[in-house]
């Protein structure tokens, strides 16, 4: 190695590591900023400190659970109830705990293809196996995938029988997050569902964000999972978990599931935070949902109405009709820009609005940038008068609007 070499290689190290300090400062200051705003749309899963938070499980834990128990010990106790109260909640036989919702639809593809004889997962190109892990699906499990449509929506029962190529599982996710959390209507639900099992293939339901989905199709959750041979679910989306999944369904496949998480490495020692949280939204949380889904409708459309009457020359509220509690907002300016101005009213003014805006990938106009909005309990208290004055100082902030 050559002296010019060294040098130049040891001051990319510098430079890489005061990126990463630089972007750690950056993000502890959004987190800061958004854990002391007095007003909300809704919590973060991550404000808070680690005291505040652990006060609050005490608390909200001993409401669902008695604390004087023994932790558990490789998912019995705490876990055990909770894998009951989830597969009651969903009208299943049988639920299994797992650390991530990664490793249980890992597990449970795989599981049905060892089934079924068939490698191939027919699932949406925007689905969270498909952005979000890596190519596990193939790396780890040797499954592969094929896309019945690559429409920002879920497909239709035409396009899964006309799907060319064969597949032994059909996944679901609902809602589609990517596309803006949205979802079909039940009929075409119940037909897409009729369809892959005209095509004896099986169904699962990435259901990740499912607890919100029932005002929407107008049916309970029981009715909704029944529709699927397999359903995951998440307790830190929607619920307000600290982290961790469940995989419904059969008995005798939640037992194939465990010996698969076991292999996996999800048999962790001591989950009972997790699980104690997770009581607490099933109790708490889920309740509540078709409140919070109702007023993100009062959300949206204020909103829409603000930037109209702000004069923003495109925006884009989507769906127009928010089908969860949670939506998109679109707007032309520069991602940075958005997310600074977002940081800047939760410092100055004490709200927040908007929290993290990111460049569309493929489908979104270039120039522009989008935005998660969810309606949670703190909403609640906003009338649409609130929302446009929140919506009015947001704007102010914008670089580009300057």
């Amino acid at each position: 190695m050559t002296a010019d070499r060294g040098a130049g290689e040891a001051g990319e190290a510098r430079g890489g590591a005061e990126v990463a300090e630089n972007a750690a400062a950056e993000r502890a200051r959004r987190l800061a900023a958004w854990t002391a705003a007095r007003r909300k749309l809704s919590d973060g899963p991550v404000d808070g400190t680690i005291a505040g938070r652990l006060a609050r499980l005490a608390q909200e834990g001993a409401e669902v659970h008695g604390l004087d128990g023994s932790p558990d010990i490789y998912g019995d106790g705490i876990v055990t109830r909770l894998e009951e109260r989830t597969a009651a909640a969903l009208g299943r036989e049988a639920a299994a705990f797992f650390p991530t919702g990664t490793m249980a639809q890992q597990v449970a593809l795989r599981c049905w293809a060892g089934r079924t004889g068939d490698p191939v997962v027919a699932l949406h190109p925007m689905a969270h196996p498909e952005r979000h892990e890596r190519g596990a699906l193939g790396r780890l499990s040797g499954l592969s995938t094929v896309h019945p449509t690559t429409e920002p929506r879920l497909p239709t029962a035409g396009e899964v029988r006309e799907l060319e190529e064969p597949f032994g599982t059909l996944m679901l996710e609902l809602p589609l997050r990517e596309a803006g959390f949205v979802l079909p209507t039940w009929d075409e639900l119940v037909a897409v569902v009729e369809a892959a099992r005209e095509r004896d293939a099986v169904v699962h339901f990435d259901g990740a964000r499912l607890w919100e989905c029932a005002a929407h199709f107008g049916r309970t959750l029981p009715e909704i999972a029944a529709l699927a041979d397999s359903v995951y679910v998440s307790f830190y989306k929607s619920l307000g978990g600290l982290s961790g999944a469940a995989l419904a369904g059969p008995a005798d496949f939640v037992a194939q599931a465990r010996a698969w998480r076991h292999r996996y490495g999800g048999q962790v020692f001591q989950q009972w935070p997790a699980a104690l949280s997770a009581l607490v939204g099933l109790e708490r949380e889920l309740p509540r949902l078709p409140g919070y889904v109702a007023h993100a409708k009062t959300v949206a459309a204020a909103l829409r109405e603000g930037l109209t009457e702000a004069g923003v020359p495109w925006f884009r509220i989507h769906p127009a009709e928010p089908h969860t509690h949670q939506f998109q907002v679109w707007l032309p300016y520069g991602a940075d820009g958005l997310t600074e101005a977002g940081v800047r009213q939760a410092e100055e003014e004490g709200t927040v609005l908007f929290r993290v805006w990111e460049a569309p990938g493929t489908p979104g106009p270039p120039g522009t940038a989008v935005a998660e909005v969810t309606v949670g309990a703190p909403g609640l208290r906003w009338g649409p008068q609130e929302v446009r004055d929140a919506l009015y100082g947001f704007l102010a902030r914008v670089p580009e609007r300057g």
